[in-house]
């Protein structure tokens, strides 16, 4: 546990009582200060209160008079579509709000740091796609290289729960645009962006607020290296911004979609191939193409961000390509499951947007796709340009005949995962790819991502045991 400082003696108001939300509380207990909690969910408030934290009616008037701030679970909106009554509250009463984020940063050092012959460094990952394959990435190649690394923030423990650094270690944290948006202190010192596209406009008030979340995490004390996917416009002007000239390597370029040069730091990768380049020179090299657990150009930049923020710590080519091989992959993403009958099932249920669902169907071939459930804003269209390898799509979710419509592709409408399992299965044959990409959100028919994918396995596993 990291305990929070600079608030003993003192009141501290956490709203939301979920894994991040308890360990704040208890954090704060750590330190000193007295957690006055609250959730609207009774069951949440008596788990709490199980632990000894005192949950009081945030809503009430009065509430804050005696807070020091206000702590903020990442689902509770702060800002758009519009602030949460608790946050409203806090900010009428010139209450400050924060996050577990905020709070880690200005907690994580310690006085036994100057005794440490190298201090713990902190890697943060943002970005639309791709953020917590890079961080599980960049974790997996810590420990494969004998680092002291652990995972925290969106993916693993949440950030307040991990225990204090040690000597040489790494924290690898995965944040998202909710918690890049709020948190009070950013700090890292070496920070990842992936990429972007539309992905919680609502949350964000449009695209422009979207991508200034992110970009809080590079301009709020900044890291020490910035590693930032130039693929699109936000990350070409975001890496633009941060350098003072095109040699400065504090910032190094990542792409997947052409060779970067220049006098700078680059690392890209073309046609399965990892290179990076120094000053004009290549430095490293790794072939990609037959890593299993990165299939796909987008894995592929996953891969480019992670070797990139590895080697801004100092670690050598070859022993991150060692690690490549080594990386099995995370659940949900791009997850071969199961193979039989040469037909190859992967689960991709974590391609909730259609940015990448299209970064999926162009990552395998012949591919029989599973598809559909809450659509989000801005359509399918770019789904239509990207399913080439289509043969047929097999269709979910309680609107599946509205979605099936928009494709251009041979799509049968199933509804449900065990009947688009069933049906997907009956028609495959060797050399296809059966995938799961919903290009939407799951809350129609499962209560997150995850529950979806385990769904899928679940029906594939059921059949191939049949």
């Amino acid at each position: 546990m990291i305990p929070v400082k600079g608030f003993s003696g003192q009141k501290v108001a956490v709203l939301g009582l979920g894994r991040s939300g308890l360990a704040t509380a208890r954090a704060l207990r750590a330190g000193g200060a007295e957690a006055i909690c609250w959730d609207d969910n009774p069951a949440a408030r008596e788990t709490a209160e199980g632990e000894g934290f005192q949950c009081l009616d945030l809503r009430r008037h009065g509430a804050f008079d005696e807070i020091a701030t206000l702590i903020v679970s990442p689902g509770i909106p702060h800002l758009y579509p519009q602030p949460n009554p608790v946050v409203a509250a806090a900010l009428e009463a010139g209450v400050p709000v924060d996050n577990d984020i905020g709070l880690f940063f200005r907690s994580f050092a310690g006085p036994e740091w100057n005794g440490y012959d190298t201090p713990p460094r902190v890697i943060a990952v943002t970005g639309s796609n791709g953020k917590s394959t890079t961080a599980a990435l960049i974790h997996h190649i810590l420990s494969e290289a004998g680092r002291e690394a652990q995972l925290a923030g969106n993916i693993g423990r949440g950030v307040l729960d991990i225990d204090p650094g040690g000597d040489g270690s790494v924290v690898v944290l995965e944040l998202s645009s909710y918690q890049t948006e709020l948190a009070r202190a950013l700090t890292p010192d070496v920070a990842v962006f992936t990429n972007l596209s539309p992905d919680h406009l609502d949350r964000h008030g449009g695209m422009g607020g979207y991508f200034a979340a992110k970009r809080r995490l590079f301009a709020e004390g900044g890291p020490d290296r910035a590693v930032i996917g130039i693929d699109e416009a936000e990350g070409a002007f975001l890496a633009g911004q941060l350098a003072e000239g095109p040699a400065d390597d504090r910032v190094i370029r990542i792409s997947v979609e052409r060779k970067l040069t220049g006098p700078g730091w680059q690392v890209f990768a073309r046609k399965g191939f990892l290179s990076e380049y120094r000053k004009g020179r290549q430095t490293g090299s790794i072939d990609l193409r037959g890593i299993k657990g990165l299939p796909g150009s987008h894995n592929h930049q996953n891969a480019c961000a992670a070797y990139a923020a590895c080697r801004s710590l100092g670690l050598a080519p070859r022993v991150i390509e060692d690690a490549l091989h080594s990386y099995p992959g995370l659940p949900h993403r791009s997850q071969i499951i199961a193979e039989a009958g040469g037909v190859t099932f992967v689960n991709d249920s974590k391609a909730t947007n259609v940015d990448s669902a299209v970064k999926a169907l162009s990552a395998f071939k012949k591919i029989r796709w599973i598809c559909g459930g809450l659509e989000k804003e801005g359509g399918i269209d770019a789904l239509n340009g990207s399913s080439d390898q289509v043969i047929k799509a097999y269709v979910i979710g309680r609107e599946a005949a509205g979605f099936a419509m928009q494709l251009k592709v041979e799509a049968e409408v199933c509804t449900t995962m065990a009947a688009a399992v069933e049906q997907a299965i009956a028609d495959s044959a060797a050399g296809e790819t059966v995938l799961l990409a919903p290009a939407a959100a799951s809350f129609d028919q499962y209560d997150n991502f995850e529950q979806r994918g385990d769904d899928f396995t679940a029906q594939v596993q059921k059949h191939l045991n049949a």
